[in-house]
Order: C-alpha cells, then structure tokens, then sequence
C-alpha cells in the first residue's frame, strides 16, 4: 500500500492522497490525482516524481550523476539542501505510521463521531 502525502517544512500534512498498490509507480499517482496548489510555490520532490511538473510551480529535485562524470560543486550542495528537506517530510510520514492513521479506522465515540 502507498500514498503521497505533500507536507510543509513544519511537517505539517497538507493532503493524503488515495491508498494504491505499492507497485504503481509515484509519478503515475501523482499524475492520476492532481494537486491544485497556488502558483509561485517550490515543490520539492524525490526522483520517483521524474517529469511531473504542476503547472505555475517551480520544481526543485536533486541532480542526478552524469555516467562517468562527477557533480559539480554547485549540484552537490543543492542535493544537501534537498536532502535536509527530506529528513523533515520523513518524519512527518514516520509520525502518519507511528500513529497508524491511515491503516487504521478514527473511532471518536466521546463525541459520537465515527469515520
């Protein structure tokens, strides 16, 4: 099971996407739901995004090493930037887990509310 979840650098979740196989790929999800997110945002993605490009955003993703070649200066310190974003995504995701708040069905029965 997989879901796409875009949060912010305070780990905070703004979407869940729907539940699908673990084996479709995440562009293809992210393709089949699209995001409607305000014009003149970064979005920052994992290479499983590669060629998803939302409209009026910008996307920032880490570079790729040229066969044979090295990265540049430049490049490298871009993907550290990268990078130290992802940590924080992770954890958001790590606390969606922890919490097992996809997996498992909300019971508020104080407040006589099940979803």
């Amino acid at each position: 099971m997989k879901n796409n979840l875009p949060c912010t650098p305070q780990k905070r979740i703004l979407r869940l996407s729907k539940t699908c196989d673990g084996s479709v790929h995440d562009k293809k999800t992210a393709d089949k739901q699209p995001l409607s997110l305000p014009s003149g945002i970064i979005l920052r993605q994992d290479t499983g995004f590669m060629g998803h490009k939302p409209e009026n955003v910008t996307v920032r993703m880490p570079a790729k090493k040229p066969e044979g070649k090295q990265l540049s200066d430049a490049q490298k310190e871009e993907n550290k930037k990268i990078s130290g974003f992802r940590i924080l995504v992770k954890h958001a995701i790590g606390g969606v887990k922890k919490c097992r708040i996809v997996k498992e069905r909300f019971r508020c029965r104080k407040f006589g509310l099940t979803i």
